[in-house]
Parts: structure tokens; C-alpha cells; sequence
């Protein structure tokens, strides 16, 4: 088929499209440099809908440049966007449309063959990156002759590896030859791998490529003006030499490592990737972008890029509206906040109401020492920020006067929110509220930031009680995005509204949680956790225990988990899920033993990789009937879909696609997975325990 074939067949299935136009006008360049067609990307909504591009707005693309290519007085081709955004990548929402791997191949071959004409149509082109530049929106900047990128811009990076997808329409060619294999490895491998990590204007301009940045204010009469200056000789674009020896192996061999610590093979799109960034030395243009074709056709037909969709669209859409929260006009303005606790989770949470809300806010503890050394740690972490140039000097010096300290709690006598952060335990965290009652207004909101009491008890004796809910940030609070808020017996509308108000200022994505044991995350951490255990101390070495669960893709290895989480806390948990629900929750008394030895881990680390510590292993006791891989993967699946159907009919939460989220944002839940639940319905798990899904077929094209 021809490339307008090609088009017109893949737009009769794409019904549902929000089609960007490309809208040509002619611009007269300064200087006498000549006529340029001008394209602007819109697609007709503000900045909220960015513009993607699904084969209509492909065409539009191609029919504009068709038309600029055959006019003889134009010298040059512009692209722009909206304010604010370039593109945005391809329209995924017709993507699981797609019923067969022609119909994949081709949404590829459609791509490459209208982005190429930037480069191929024989007049110089030029790509005003003046936003957001994401996948498929970064390539038609890629394929431009020359680039000019607004210091404004932000979000700019090749996310598709994170969603089980590659860079499908010149991405894994274009970069490698452009800024060298090892800035094209952490664009498109390391970076949509490490949370999906975007660049802003300055970092693509410095690693190459933007060719330069100018201001925003007037970004696009500068980039015409630069345009110009290009056109006529005035300014030559200089680029560095590709390195095309050793360098370009290493690299590919370091993208692999950081893939296999990622996704321990369990997901291909990386990998197939930096296969094409290694053909990229090469290959030619042609053999290059055929060979994204294939890959993207195998990519799109394949259940982890389902699964990723799947994913994408519960972070996307349902965490922006919880289900469940009360109507936000209910929520009463939060001017103030205080923060019980002035160790190093407090000193995380005031960093973030502080930077966030920018309202003042108030540490408390128990003595000046403890206070001092709280309020310290916020301001050092705001010199960090301020070296990192991620906030200026007049912004470092407004933070550090929002956050101060005291010893004494009147000074909550005018906050709104105030949240405690202290140790774990019910009857300190029932005393501090007690304590708080009788300084802090009736209308204030109590919150607590406990990980798995009640916060009903907590509540229970207050004059108040209407007005605690749970507050759960997950660690490190800077980088997890879950905020699981817990409504307890007596919770009233207003202080929950207020709740989920603070939470969205926060950039947090919230979830409404029942007032059960452990809430969602660490419910079912503890029980897999507990799976784990529970077979190392029936035989089972710790070393495989953890390359058992390798095959999920999961963010670490267990005993690494608890490590991270720490054995005191996660021995805690234990103890406190057993109290609730002794029939499925076991506590190891092999991990009693290591805590009361004051052990922080399971592991040494000589040379950076894990050993299990001989002090350790002469500690346990274990028995003689270990699991194969297999059989610990299975029992701790089995557990899960056990434990989820419970929760659900518990009414932990909503639905099952909340338990999901949860574990994305708070868990690090693979995204090729798609979320726990549809992959215990993929692999038969959930029906075979409880007869049932928890999805229905068919949902977001599982």
C-alpha cells in the first residue's frame, strides 16, 4: 500500500480519535531569509488534552507537509504546538483496537513515512519544541533538520519502554546517531525505566537534542529569528562526532544490566529496544526504521502492552478522580500545618506540605535537641534542592521561614491540619491525640500517618473524633506518589473532603481506604512477605527464595524489601496482622530472632551484592522441606488472590482496580504487569482460588 493507503485504511478504525490538525500559514523570516510554512499541532483543547497523534492526525500532518514540499517559494518547514505543548505521542486509546499485527505494522510504517519527510523532502526543516515533547511528539522533533527548545519546556523523553511499548517512529535510530548510544541508552531505556524520568529544556539541549534554547516569553519570534540566521549562513550548527567504537557496546551493555535490575527479563520492550539502538550504528535509515516496524508491530499484539495501557490508565485517569471522596466544596481552607514528630519521616512530610501548600509549618518533639535537629534536616534538604537548581534562592529562603520548630504544642492552637508521625504504637499515638484536643480548633483535622493501626481506636476517646482520618505516605515521601487516606468509623464528609484537598495540593494520588488492618499495601506486603518467610523457614535458601519472585519483574527481591522497609517495622506488622487475623498471617520466628539480635538485614553487601551475613544464617533455624521456584511462586500468587478477594468483600476499597493502583504507586508494581489483579486473572490464579475474576474480560483490553 502506498503511505495515503495506508492512512485512509488505519483511519476508518479510528472512530474515537481527538484529531490534532496541522495548521500551515506562511511566515515571512526576518532578514530576508525567505518564506517558511509554519505547522502548528492543535488539537482544538487547552492545555489539559494534550495533542496526540492517531492516524487522522497523521494525515493532517502529512497532507500540510505535502503541501509546503511542492510550493517552490517555500525555503523552509516550521513545527510548533499549542501553548505549552508539542505532542504528547501517539493516541494510545486506539491501540487496543487493533485486531491483528498488519494492522500494528502499519501504524509504524504511517509514522515513519510522514515524519520522514522532514528529513527527506529536500528543504531544510526546523522542530520549535515549545513544551511538552513526549514519545512520538519528541520524534517529529528528532527528524527536523534543526531544533530550538524553550527553556519553559518541561516533560520532554521517550516514555514508551515504561509502558511495554518502543519508541516506534524513529526514536531508537535517530538518538543514538544524534547524541551518541550512551545519552540515546538513558533517554529511552534508563530514564522511562527509572519512574519514568523526563528531561527539561536545558537537560535535552545539553545532551543534544535541542540545538538551542531560547527564552519562553518570546520563544517563537526567537526561533523564527535563529531560523533565519541558520538559513542564511549566519549561524552554522555544529554537532560532536558520534563515538561508533567500544563506547556504543557499553553502553548497550550497561542499558541491559540496568534492564535485568528493572525487569529481570520479564518484560521485552526494553530489551528490544537498545537491540535497535545496538543495529542503530549500522544500520542505514531505511534498515532502521524497518526494523521498528517489526518491533513495534510484536510490541503492540503482546499482553504486557496491555497490561502497561492498563496501568497507565488507572495512574492517569481513576487515581485524578478517587472514587469514593466526598465532594471537594466541602473542603475547609488549610493555612497552617503541624507535624507531631520531628524525625526523619516528619522531616519528609513538613519538606513536602511546606514546598507544596506553602503555608507555614511547625515541628514538634519532645525535647529543643530533637526539634533543632528536625527542622535542621528540612532546611538541608532545601540547600539540595537549591544546589540542584531545583528551586531559586528567593523560593529556599521563603521554605525555610514556612518551617520552623517548638517543644511546645500550643503552637498548634491555629493550625488546621495537624498529622502525628511518631513510633507505632496505638497508646502513644491515643495519648498525643488526647494531648492535641485540647489545644487544637473543633475544626481542625487530626491525621495520622500510621501504616497499619486502627485509626478508629485512635479516635475512639476523643470529644472530636469526627475529624481523624488516616493519612499513609509511603517512603521515601519525595518519590512515592500513593497517599492512601483512611476514613475511620466516625470520619466526617468535611474533614475527608479537607483530606483528599490536601492530598491533591500534595501531588499525591490518593485512594479512599477502609479502616482495616494494614490498609491495602502493606496488607498484602505483609502477606507475601509472610509467604516468603514462612518457606525459608520451612528449608528453603534465602538466595532462591528471592530469585523465585525474580520472574515477576518486581522492583526488588523480598529480603531486599525488608531491608528497605526494615526488620523492626515489617516484624511490627507481622505481629500486628497476626493479632487481626491469625489464620493467614504467621509471624517468622526467624525474623524475631535477627531483630532481637539488632540485625538490619538478612544480607551483607561485599562488593555491592548480596551475601547472606553468617551471622545471620547461624541465627535462623530452618527445616527440610524447601520450595522449588515454582511452588513458592505459586503459594505466594495464591495468597495474594486469597487475600484481594477478601479485601474486596471486606469493602477495603472500591474496587479492584483501586487495589491495583495502590500497588502501582506505593508498591512499585511492575507496569508490564498491569496491576495484581488482571495478572492473577491472566495466569488463571484468581479463578482457580475464588472462582471467580476480579475483572470482567475485556476490561481496559485484558
Amino acid at each position: 500500500m502506498s503511505l495515503q493507503e495506508l492512512i485512509d485504511s488505519a483511519s476508518a478504525l479510528s472512530t474515537d480519535e481527538v484529531v490534532t490538525l496541522a495548521h500551515s500559514r506562511d511566515v515571512a523570516l526576518p532578514g530576508k531569509a525567505g518564506l517558511m510554512a509554519l505547522i502548528t499541532l492543535d488539537n482544538g483543547h487547552d492545555h489539559t488534552k494534550p495533542n496526540t497523534f492517531g492516524p487522522k492526525g497523521l494525515g493532517s500532518l502529512n497532507a500540510a507537509l505535502d503541501a509546503a514540499l511542492a510550493r517552490d517559494e517555500i525555503v523552509a518547514i516550521g513545527v510548533t504546538g499549542k501553548p505549552f505543548i508539542l505532542a504528547a505521542g501517539a493516541d494510545l486509546t486506539g491501540v487496543p483496537k487493533l485486531k491483528d499485527r498488519e494492522q500494528a505494522l502499519a501504524l509504524g510504517k504511517i509514522g515513519h513515512g510522514v515524519l520522514r519527510k522532514l528529513v527527506d523532502g529536500g528543504k531544510p526543516s526546523f522542530a520549535f519544541v515549545n513544551g511538552v515533547a513526549l514519545g512520538g511528539g519528541l520524534e517529529v522533533a528528532l527528524h527536523a533538520t534543526y531544533r530550538t527548545v524553550s527553556v519553559a519546556a518541561g516533560m520532554l523523553s521517550t516514555p514508551e519502554v515504561f509502558l511495554g511499548l518502543i519508541p516506534g517512529w524513529g526514536g531508537n535510530f535517530l538518538l543514538p546517531n544524534l547524541i551518541g548510544a550512551d545519552n540515546a541508552v538513558k533517554v529511552v531505556v534508563e530514564n522511562a525505566l527509572n519512574q519514568n524520568k523526563m528531561l527539561s529544556g536545558p537537560e535535552a539541549v545539553k545532551l543534544g537534542i535541542g540545538d538551542v534554547l531560547l527564552d519562553s516569553a518570546d520563544f517563537l519570534e526567537q526561533s523564527l529569528l535563529w531560523a533565519s540566521r541558520v538559513l542564511t549562513g549566519a549561524v552554522v550548527v555544529a554537532r560532536p562526532a558520534i563515538d561508533r567504537g567500544e563506547a556504543w557496546d557499553a553502553a548497550v551493555a550497561r542499558g541491559k544490566a540496568f534492564a535485568d535490575v528493572k525487569v529481570s527479563g520479564a518484560a521485552p520492550a526494553p530489551y528490544r529496544a537498545l537491540d535497535l539502538i545496538a543495529a542503530a550504528r549500522d544500520n542505514d535509515r531505511d534498515r532502521g526504521f524497518a526494523a521498528e516496524d517489526e518491533a513495534l508491530a510484536d510490541l503492540i499484539m503482546s499482553e504486557e502492552l496491555r497490561s502497561g495501557l492498563y496501568a497507565f490508565d488507572l495512574v492517569n485517569k481513576r487515581a485524578k478522580r478517587p472514587a469514593g471522596a466526598p465532594d471537594k466544596s466541602l473542603a475547609r481552607p488549610v493555612n497552617k500545618v503541624g507535624v507531631v514528630g520531628a524525625g526523619l519521616m516528619a522531616g519528609q512530610l513538613a519538606l513536602l506540605f511546606a514546598r507544596r501548600l506553602e503555608v507555614p509549618v511547625v515541628l514538634t518533639d519532645l525535647d529543643q535537641e530533637r526539634v533543632d535537629r528536625g527542622v535542621g534536616y528540612v532546611h538541608g534538604e532545601i540547600d539540595k534542592l537549591l544546589a540542584k537548581g531545583r528551586v531559586r534562592p528567593d523560593k529556599a529562603n521563603q521554605l525555610k521561614t514556612l518551617v520552623t520548630g517548638s517543644v511546645d504544642k500550643s503552637v498548634f492552637a491555629d493550625a488546621d491540619f495537624v498529622i502525628e508521625a511518631v513510633f507505632e504504637e496505638l497508646q502513644l499515638k491515643k495519648t498525643i491525640f488526647a494531648d492535641l484536643e485540647k489545644i487544637i480548633r473543633p475544626d481542625a483535622v487530626l491525621a495520622t500517618n500510621t501504616s497499619s493501626l486502627s485509626v478508629t481506636e485512635m479516635a475512639a476517646d476523643l470529644e472530636h473524633p469526627e475529624r481523624v482520618v488516616g493519612f499513609h505516605f509511603f517512603n521515601p515521601v519525595a518519590v512515592l506518589p500513593l497517599l492512601e487516606i483512611i476514613r475511620a468509623d466516625r470520619t466526617d464528609d468535611e474533614s475527608l473532603a479537607t483530606a483528599f484537598a490536601v492530598g491533591k495540593k500534595l501531588k499525591k494520588s490518593c485512594v479512599l481506604v477502609k479502616d482495616a488492618p494494614a490498609f491495602v499495601v502493606n496488607r498484602l506486603l505483609t502477606r507475601f512477605l509472610g509467604e516468603v518467610s514462612a518457606a525459608v523457614d520451612e528449608g528453603t535458601p534465602i538466595p532462591s527464595a528471592d530469585r523465585a519472585l525474580s520472574a515477576l519483574g518486581l522492583p526488588m527481591p523480598p529480603f531486599v524489601l525488608l531491608q528497605l522497609v526494615g526488620l523492626p517495622v515489617a516484624l511490627h506488622v507481622a505481629e500486628t496482622m497476626n493479632r487481626a487475623y491469625p489464620d493467614r498471617y504467621a509471624v517468622s520466628e526467624n525474623l524475631a530472632k535477627v531483630v532481637a539480635a539488632g540485625k538490619s538485614s538478612f544480607y551483607i553487601w561485599p562488593e555491592g551484592k548480596p551475601v547472606v551475613d553468617p551471622e545471620v544464617e547461624a541465627l535462623v533455624t530452618v527445616g527440610d522441606k524447601p520450595s522449588t521456584p515454582d511452588e513458592l511462586r505459586t503459594r505466594v500468587l495464591t495468597a495474594l488472590a486469597e487475600e484481594i478477594k477478601i479485601m474486596l468483600d471486606e469493602g477495603v476499597v472500591a474496587e479492584a482496580q483501586d487495589i491495583d493502583l495502590c500497588l502501582l504507586l506505593g508498591a512499585g508494581w511492575p507496569f508490564h504487569l498491569g496491576g495484581i489483579t488482571p495478572y492473577l486473572d491472566r495466569t488463571g490464579i484468581a479463578e482457580k482460588v475464588n472462582g471467580t475474576r476480579f475483572l470482567p474480560r475485556g476490561t481496559a483490553s485484558l
